[in-house]
């Protein structure tokens, strides 16, 4: 089981970016998927979730109205569609997924709630 989260880097406050969430080894469209980020000296937050068939979408108060997250099913990826860039959005960003098919977890959010974890991507967001 794989995910690799991608397309991260460094954007200037105000702009955008999208990461990407793929999955191989693994039937993505069974499982929901969450975004999570850690900040340098920070703990890891939840930043956002979508279901698995995407019909319920999460947002950390953070990032809501910024933030967007969609999945395509077909294509066996997530995105994270981030606008409105802050410099406190700066962080490495993870895409991780419960171990339980067609489930979100109680606590959407709760990162021990999620047992398969990518790669993270770092989005740098220069003030």
């Amino acid at each position: 089981v794989q995910l690799q989260a991608s397309g991260g880097g460094l954007v200037q406050a105000g702009g955008s970016v999208r990461l990407a969430c793929a999955a191989s080894g693994f039937s993505l469209g069974y499982y929901a998927i969450g975004w999570f980020r850690q900040a340098p000296g920070k703990e890891r937050e939840g930043v956002s979730c979508i279901s698995s068939r995407g019909t319920s979408t999460y947002y950390a108060d953070s990032v809501k109205g910024r933030f967007t997250i969609s999945r395509d099913n077909a294509k066996k990826t997530v995105y994270l569609q981030m606008n409105s860039l802050k410099p406190e959005d700066t962080a490495v960003y993870y895409c991780a997924a419960p171990n339980e098919r067609h489930w979100v977890p109680p606590v959407v959010l709760d990162s021990t709630e999620y047992h398969y974890w990518g790669q993270g991507t770092l989005v740098t967001v220069s003030s």
